[in-house]
This record gives structure tokens, C-alpha cells and sequence, in this order.
């Protein structure tokens, strides 16, 4: 058989190459894949999640304060449920002294050792007289829609986020290089257990040698 001219040659090789992926079976979503991130432990007591209002306070929207040096007070909370959060980084230059994440370019959602930011969207919305931050999902069968933290109670201005139970902050890193970029983040998808590692196996009793003497 003649040799195909160049140009039919790379659309032969392009399509065999499609058809040899297809054999492999479905490639898994973006928003599923295993990250090339890893996510890194944080200390939780130099953060502060807050429903900030927007515009005329009618809707809110998620920051992250973060207290990196002792030198300046970023934030004070003051009661609770609500606390209400004054956000003091914002009186002065807090170059080096605090950090403030204030959209998807600064935090995105995780569970595991999937990144999920391509997939869900992070939002307060009211809800019977509470203040709720939701992970919602913007791809069709990309997972569940999540309660991830809540203020406790009505109320208007800078609020504190409160975590659900099992969920946190992480910090991204790459090939242990830790970044900017937080993770609003749990282990397993609500409902799941986590992976323990098995108990070893105790054989029964007269399976065991007699006592010597």
C-alpha cells in the first residue's frame, strides 16, 4: 500500500488515537480528578470566616481573614451567634501582617484529594433566620449541594462563619511548597465514613499455643 501524504497521516494518527482512549473507558470530570495540589495543615485559630455584605447589605459573600503576624490585630469578634466580625485589617497597611481572601481566586473547595473548584461555587445565602455559606454545584452530577458553615442566627454587617461539623481550612501547596490559595475543605463527602485502618487480627482463643509449665 502507498504511503498517505503527511497531512491524512496525522488525521489517521489523531483518530486512531481517539478511538485507543475510548477503549480505556471515560476519562473522570475535571472537577473530580485527583488534584495536583496537596492540601496542608493551617492553624484555625488565625482565621476567620465572614459573610461580608454586598452593596446594601441585602446579600452577602465569603471572605477569609487571616492573622500571619502578631504585630497588628486583623479582625475582633465580639457576641455570638451572630459574632459579629469588625475586620481591622482594613485601618491600616497589612502588608505581611494579616491575609484576605476575598473570591474563587483566593479559596476554592476541596474533599479529599479532589479539588472542586471548577465544579462548585461558594455562597451565603439567608435561609429561616440564619446566614448560610453553601457549596453549589455548577456541573451536573459533580456532587451534592453542602451547608458548609453558618452564622447561628439573623443578623446584618460582618459575620462569623462557623464551620459544620467536618469541615475546615487547608492551604495548597505543590511538591510540599506551601501557596497562597486556601481550601474550604473536608475529608469525605457527607455520608461517607473515612478509611480507618483495620484492627489486627487477634486469633480466637483455642487457636493459641498452651502457656508453657
Amino acid at each position: 500500500m502507498s504511503a498517505l501524504p503527511p497531512f491524512q497521516a496525522r488525521l489517521l494518527s489523531s483518530a486512531l488515537a481517539l478511538v485507543g482512549a475510548a477503549a480505556l473507558g471515560p476519562v473522570a470530570p475535571p472537577a473530580v480528578a485527583a488534584s495536583l495540589f496537596e492540601a496542608t495543615e493551617v492553624n484555625p485559630q488565625s482565621f476567620v470566616l465572614v459573610a461580608a455584605p454586598i452593596g446594601n447589605g441585602e446579600r452577602a459573600q465569603l471572605n477569609i481573614y487571616e492573622q500571619i503576624r502578631d504585630t497588628r490585630p486583623c479582625f475582633a469578634l465580639s457576641g455570638s451567634q451572630p459574632a459579629l466580625v469588625e475586620p481591622l485589617l482594613s485601618t491600616f497597611d497589612f502588608t505581611g501582617i494579616c491575609g484576605r481572601f476575598l473570591d474563587a481566586n483566593g479559596y476554592s473547595l476541596r474533599v479529599g484529594g479532589s479539588d472542586l473548584g471548577s465544579g462548585y461555587r461558594l455562597s451565603v445565602i439567608r435561609s429561616n433566620g440564619d446566614n448560610l455559606l453553601l457549596a453549589v454545584p455548577t456541573k451536573a452530577g459533580v456532587g451534592p449541594e453542602m451547608v458548609v458553615a453558618r452564622t447561628q442566627g439573623p443578623g446584618s454587617g460582618f459575620l462569623q462563619l462557623v464551620f459544620e461539623p467536618g469541615w475546615g481550612l487547608k492551604r495548597r501547596a505543590f511538591q510540599g511548597r506551601r501557596l497562597g490559595h486556601l481550601y474550604v475543605y473536608r475529608d469525605t463527602w457527607p455520608g461517607e465514613v473515612a478509611d480507618q485502618p483495620s484492627a489486627p487480627e487477634v486469633p480466637p482463643l483455642e487457636a493459641l499455643p498452651p502457656a508453657d509449665g
